[in-house]
C-alpha cells in the first residue's frame, strides 16, 4: 500500500490529519506572498520487497511473468525525501495517459508546477520529433513508444515549490495560503515514487506484459500488493519491512460503547492477508456472504427489505433475523450533498427580493426531502439542512444546525420538523402568487431541467412534480440527453435542477466554494451552478476560507450558512449514507469517507468464521439417499425381470 505523508485518524470525526510517513502535520510559514510547508520523514521506514530495487531481477526475462511476484529476486531500501518530490514532479508528466487529473489544480498552488509542466511537454514533443526524424517515413509512433516507451528526465527542470532540504525533509511551498493543501498531502497521489520504480517499470518488455506501476505498486504501507487479477481477484500480503504504526487511543463519543477501543495501543495491522474478489452479480455475493465466505457486504437494493428495517423514529436498522445471526450492521454518512438549485440569473425563481426568496422558500418546504429518501434511497440519507454534511468541520447539530426558513426545531423529539404547507402556501401569497398563480390568473409554471432520461428516474419526477404542484404551482418537466443537459447548466437556461457534490477532501471550503460569487458557472465557468452571488457572503466566504479549524471560523461559516439558508437558492436535498453488514468476527469496523488506510484497523476472529461456515454450510445429503432408493426401486423389477427370462431359457 502507498503511504502519502499524511493520513486521517480512524477514529476521531471530525475528521483529523495525523502523521502518516512524517515526524508532524506541518504547519505552513509565511514568505512573501507565498506560504513553505517543512515536511519531515520519520527515519527507518523501508519499502516492502520489490524487484525494482534488486540489480538481479533487471536481468530476468519477465516474458512469461503474469505477477510482480514472478520475479525471483527483490529488495528494499529506506524511504527518502526526493521520492515524495519526484511523486510530485510525476503529476505533470505528460507521457501519462489521459493525464493526471489533478494537475490544473495543482498547477493553481504549487510555485513553478505550471512552468514545469510546460517544459516537460515541450521535452516530449523534442523527443518524438527526433525518434520520427531517425525513423523516416515509416515510422509508426504509436508501435514505437509501445515497444520503447519514453523515459522524461523529471528532474532536468527546476520547480521552485517542491526543494528537497534534505534526505529525509523537503519544502513545499504554495502561492498565497491554501492551508487545505495538507488534505491533498493525505491523497494517493502524493505517495512517493522512487526512481528505481519509473525506470524498472519503464521498459518495454514489462510495460507489454501489462507489469506496470498503476497495477503493482512500490509502497511502505502495513500491505503489499501480491497478486492483481483484473475483474476477478486481489490479494494484499502483510508488508515484511512495516515500519509499524498502533490503534488509536482515542476516538469520538460512543465509540468505547460500540467496542472501538477495545484494541487501543496494539500493534497494526491484525490480519496477514487480504482477499479481494469480484463477484459479478450482485446476488451469488449476497449468498456467499450470508454463508460466511465474504466478511463483510453491502446489500443489494433486491435484498434491502430482508436485512433491514426502520425504526419507529424512521432509522435504518438491521432485521432481526440477521441480529439473531450475529451479523453488525454499519452506517456512514458520505461526504457529498445532492440538492435541487435554483438559477439566481433568471427573473422568476432568480433574484434577491424577499418576494424571490419567499418564492424559493415555499418550494423547498413543499419538496419533502424525508419522504424522498424513504421512497427512493431505502431510507439512506440524511436531510440536509446546509451543505456540510456530519463529520466535517462547520456542520452543526441541534438548534443551530436547522434550515429555520424550511424546518422549525421540535424540542420534544430533539429534531427538526418541516414546515407545513399552509405555511408554504402563505410565503406564496406573501411573494405574489396566491393559490400559485400570478397577477394574470394563471398557475405559475417552474421549469424543471434535467438528463433522467431512464424509466428509474421517472418515479422520482413524477414526485418531485406532485410535491410543487401542491401549491398551485406548474412544472414542466424538460429532460434531455446529457450533452444538452449541461450546455443548459453552463449557459444559465434553466431554472431549476438536479446537482451533487462529493467532497474533495473534509473542510467546509470544498462545498461552500460552490456558492462565492466569481464560481458562478454562466458567467464565470466555475462549479457554482445556482450563480449564487451574495456579496455578504462572498466577504464571509473570503475569511473563512484559508483559515484553520477554529470557534473563529465556525462563528464565520454560521452566519454565512445563515445568508444562504434565508435566501434559498438551493433546495438542500439530503446527504447519502452507505450500508454495510458484517460478521460477528469482524471487529473494529467504523465506515470512513476519505480514509485509504481502513484495513490496517480491522481484526478478525478465523476460528469463529470457520465454525459459522460449519454450521451454515452443512451437506443436503437427503436428496442423495432419496435418488439411491429410488435407483434400488427400479432396479429391483428389472432384476427380476432379467432372471425369469434366464429361467425360461434353461
Amino acid at each position: 500500500m502507498d503511504e502519502p505523508p499524511l493520513k486521517y485518524h480512524y477514529l476521531k470525526r471530525p475528521y483529523t490529519l495525523i502523521p502518516a510517513t512524517t515526524t508532524s502535520v506541518p504547519h505552513g510559514r509565511v514568505v512573501g506572498a507565498n506560504t513553505a510547508y517543512e515536511i519531515t520523514l520519520r527515519p527507518g521506514i523501508r519499502y516492502a520487497p520489490h524487484p525494482c530495487f534488486a540489480r538481479e531481477s533487471w536481468a530476468e526475462d519477465p516474458s512469461g511473468y503474469r505477477q510482480v511476484g514472478d520475479f525471483r529476486h527483490t529488495g528494499t531500501r529506506e524511504l527518502r525525501a526526493d521520492d515524495y518530490a519526484l511523486a510530485i514532479r510525476r503529476l505533470a508528466d505528460p507521457t501519462l495517459q489521459p493525464g493526471c487529473p489533478i494537475l490544473p489544480i495543482m498547477a493553481g498552488y504549487i510555485v513553478g508546477l505550471e512552468g514545469f509542466a510546460a517544459a516537460l511537454s515541450k521535452d516530449l514533443a523534442a523527443e518524438r520529433a527526433r525518434r520520427k526524424a531517425l525513423g523516416g517515413p515509416l515510422y509508426a509512433a504509436e508501435r514505437d513508444e509501445r515497444d520503447h516507451p519514453i523515459l522524461l528526465d523529471l528532474i532536468k527542470h527546476p520547480l521552485p515549490g517542491v526543494v528537497v532540504t534534505g534526505p529525509r525533509s523537503f519544502r513545499l511551498t504554495i502561492k498565497g495560503r491554501y492551508p487545505q493543501i495538507l488534505y491533498w498531502l493525505a491523497m494517493p497521489f502524493f505517495a512517493p515514487v522512487p526512481a528505481e520504480a519509473l525506470a524498472f517499470y519503464g521498459r518495454g518488455p514489462l510495460v507489454r506484459r501489462n507489469l506496470t506501476l498503476a497495477r503493482f505498486p512500490v509502497g511502505t504501507g502495513p500491505f503489499r500488493m501480491e497478486t492483481y487479477e483484473p475483474d476477478h481477484l486481489i490479494t494484499l500480503v502483510r508488508n515484511e519491512n512495516w515500519h509499524g504504526a498502533t490503534y488509536p487511543m482515542e476516538g469520538e463519543p460512543g465509540d468505547r460503547e460500540r467496542g472501538l477501543l477495545q484494541d487501543a495501543g496494539a500493534p497494526v495491522p491484525f490480519v496477514d492477508r487480504i482477499v479481494k474478489t469480484l463477484e459479478k452479480e450482485s446476488i451469488p455475493r449476497w449468498i456467499k456472504f450470508q454463508q460466511g465466505y465474504y466478511d463483510g457486504s453491502g446489500v443489494p437494493s433486491e435484498a434491502f427489505d430482508q436485512a433491514a428495517q426502520f425504526s419507529p423514529q424512521g432509522a435504518v436498522e438491521m432485521s432481526s433475523r440477521f441480529k439473531d445471526l450475529g451479523f453488525r450492521l454499519e452506517t456512514e454518512v458520505e461526504l457529498a450533498t445532492f440538492y435541487f438549485a435554483f438559477n439566481m440569473l433568471d427573473d422568476t425563481v432568480g433574484g434577491y427580493s424577499d418576494a424571490h426568496r419567499r418564492l424559493r422558500q415555499a418550494i423547498a418546504i413543499a419538496v419533502d426531502t424525508e419522504e424522498r429518501i424513504q421512497i427512493f434511497a431505502n431510507g439512506l440519507g440524511v436531510a440536509a439542512q446546509g451543505f456540510l454534511p456530519p463529520g466535517m468541520f462547520g456542520h452543526e447539530d441541534g438548534p443551530a444546525g436547522v434550515d429555520q426558513a424550511v424546518y422549525a426545531w421540535d424540542a420534544r423529539a430533539r429534531a427538526p420538523r418541516r414546515r407545513s404547507l399552509t405555511e408554504a402556501r402563505k410565503l406564496l401569497a406573501a411573494a405574489g402568487y396566491p393559490g400559485g398563480r400570478g397577477h394574470d390568473g394563471r398557475p405559475l409554471e417552474i421549469r424543471f431541467d434535467n438528463a433522467w432520461n431512464d424509466p428509474e428516474h421517472m418515479p422520482v419526477i413524477r414526485w418531485l412534480t406532485q410535491k410543487i404542484e401542491a401549491l398551485g404551482l406548474r412544472v414542466r418537466n424538460e429532460s434531455t440527453d446529457y450533452n444538452r443537459f449541461q450546455e443548459k447548466a453552463s449557459a444559465g437556461n434553466f431554472q431549476m435542477l438536479a446537482w451533487g457534490w462529493l467532497a474533495d477532501y473534509p473542510d467546509p471550503e470544498n462545498f461552500m466554494f460552490l456558492m462565492y460569487g466569481p464560481n458562478g458557472k454562466a458567467k464565470h465557468q466555475g462549479e457554482n451552478v445556482a450563480n449564487y452571488d451574495s456579496a455578504e457572503f462572498n466577504s464571509l466566504f473570503k475569511q473563512f476560507e484559508t483559515m484553520e479549524n477554529s470557534p473563529a471560523r465556525l462563528a464565520l461559516i454560521r452566519k454565512a450558512n445563515g445568508i444562504l439558508r434565508n435566501d434559498a437558492p438551493l433546495i438542500w436535498g439530503l446527504h447519502p449514507v452507505s450500508i454495510g453488514l458484517y460478521h460477528a468476527w469482524v471487529a473494529n469496523v467504523k465506515a470512513h469517507a476519505v480514509a485509504h488506510d481502513s484495513l490496517a484497523y480491522i481484526r478478525l476472529d478465523p476460528g469463529a468464521r470457520d465454525a459459522f461456515r460449519l454450521a451454515h454450510n452443512r451437506p443436503v445429503t437427503w436428496p442423495l439417499v432419496l435418488g439411491a432408493l429410488a435407483t434400488i426401486a427400479i432396479a429391483i423389477p428389472s432384476v427380476a425381470s432379467l432372471r425369469r427370462r434366464r429361467e425360461r431359457r434353461a
